[in-house]
């Protein structure tokens, strides 16, 4: 418990220090510090839940299942601060933001950081609802930083869609806390995730049927799922770039995490009903649908922000998809694409921030020679995109082709349209791609100081996950595929 402490509380210490620290300096490598302890916490809270099995109390639950995303989202934190230390120097130094900014930033980035560790660990269902409505409240500030009329837009659009969406999982909420009522004899406990899903066979399944269809299209909206996707891509493109690797590569996972542990309340109330696997049709539709969209949508972007926060959305309905699907080889190949989805487009992420700095624009189509300008940050894309496509042997083909044999084995009518999609995906980053990477550098473009490290440390992991798996975490997604789906894969 002490380690789950400390994983809760020094977000929160950062975050109050960063708002009234002056020294731009002396707050970046604070952000960093106070992220490497969280992660220490985080680490040390990971290897007492393998050693000694869940730890429950005081309001929280650690198990198999959050855990590993407890570790994610401390590690890309980490890695992430590392990136942002010199990168918001120069933002800064190029007038885009001041010093108030500055504080701003930093402070909120600590915010958002516990706001996601929050709502992952809680065991309580309201929590969970307000630590995701925090995170919101966190990242709309991060998302307007440049005070631009563009950046202004986009957080309105993302603070109204989102709020809208928070609302609805709301009312989700205190439909299932309704249902809990006939059920849970102590009236406090009914939004208590654990005592609910040791009742969830008691649940009135007409009742929760109606709460996730609400909980599902207002978690489903911080997911990105279409047609709530619409607030997303303006994020990406007009907030902070280590904004937009926390934001893909994190707090998407929250909300599908949070989707999917309300979907084995469900499950469990409409076992003995007539349509058991409702739940299940429902992700897998929303899930195809912004897959196959998404894909589409990759063609047309011109802002290469833009362009990867619609892969993005694509990979969130791959996983959402797979989480519907169901079974041990669907989850246990969900699990594994949330990792290394999470490594891959948080290092795309840290390439375009430095691709647009040499540049000095977002514009696809005057992002050129990268190759030529300064190699290391142009072949750091093309590797990630490559990777993130499906390459092998990276991470990402390997999830990705354990979804498609789940789906030959459970939906085979399926299969055309999960391959078309990959296709249609892979054809609309590589036709942007090969411009900005190979094409002629525009005369008087220079290099930058990049900052490369976290870019090889991920892309590093997403190649080891794909060439082998290491056993303890084989074992650790196998854990939390039999805590989803009541069965093991291995």
């Amino acid at each position: 418990m002490i380690a789950l402490l400390i994983t809760l509380l020094m977000p929160v210490a950062g975050a109050l220090v960063l708002a009234v620290l002056r020294p731009l300096g002396l707050a970046g490598w604070l952000n960093v510090a106070v992220s490497t302890i969280t992660f220490g916490a985080a680490a040390w809270l990971t290897w007492t839940v393998a050693e000694s099995g869940e730890i429950a109390g005081y309001g929280f639950r650690v198990d198999d299942f959050n855990v590993y995303l407890v570790a994610l989202t401390a590690f890309i934190g980490l890695t992430t601060s590392i990136f942002s230390r010199p990168y918001m120097r120069h933002v800064c130094e190029t007038g885009l933001t001041r010093k108030r900014g500055m504080r701003i930033y930093h402070s909120m980035y600590q915010a958002f950081m516990f706001t996601m560790l929050l709502a992952l660990t809680t065991d309580n269902l309201g929590v969970l609802w307000v630590a995701i409505e925090g995170a919101t409240l966190a990242t709309v500030l991060l998302v307007s930083l440049y005070r631009t009329s563009e950046a202004v837009e986009a957080a309105w659009k993302y603070f109204i869609l989102c709020g809208v969406g928070i609302a609805l999982a709301l009312f989700g909420t205190v439909l299932t806390y309704f249902a809990a009522q006939h059920v849970v004899a102590d009236p406090s406990a009914g939004l208590t995730w654990s005592t609910l899903y040791q009742n969830a066979g008691h649940l009135e399944p007409a009742v929760m049927r109606l709460a996730f269809v609400f909980l599902l299209v207002g978690y489903g909206t911080k997911v990105g799922l279409v047609p709530m996707h619409q607030w997303l891509p303006d994020a990406h493109s007009e907030g902070p770039t280590p904004m937009s690797a926390v934001l893909s590569g994190l707090l998407l996972n929250v909300a599908l995490y949070a989707v999917v542990r309300l979907k084995m309340l469900v499950d469990g109330s409409l076992a003995e009903s007539s349509q058991p696997h409702l739940a299940g049709y429902l992700l897998m539709g929303f899930g195809m649908l912004s897959f196959l969209v998404a894909g589409l949508f990759l063609h047309r972007q011109r802002d290469i922000k833009r362009m990867f926060s619609y892969s993005s959305i694509e990979h969130m309905g791959l996983m959402t998809f797979a989480f519907g699907l169901g079974g041990p080889l669907a989850t246990f190949g969900a699990l594994l694409h949330m990792l290394v989805h999470s490594f891959t487009k948080s290092a795309i992420f840290v390439t375009v921030g430095h691709a647009t700095h040499i540049a000095g624009t977002q514009s696809i189509d005057n992002i050129r020679g990268l190759i030529r300008t300064q190699p290391v940050v142009g072949w750091s894309l093309l590797i990630a995109v490559a990777a993130i496509a499906g390459f092998p042997p990276f991470g990402v083909f390997t999830s990705e082709f354990l979804l498609l044999n789940a789906t030959m084995q459970a939906q085979p009518w399926l299969t055309m349209a999960l391959l078309s999609g990959l296709a249609i995906a892979f054809a609309g980053l590589f036709r942007h791609l090969h411009p900005m990477v190979y094409g002629a550098a525009p005369e008087g473009q220079k290099p930058v100081r990049a900052n490369m490290l976290p870019v090889a440390i991920h892309l590093a992991l997403v190649l080891w996950l794909g060439l082998s798996i290491p056993g303890f975490l084989a074992q650790w997604l196998d854990r939390a595929t039999e805590l989803i789906t009541g069965s093991h894969l291995l």
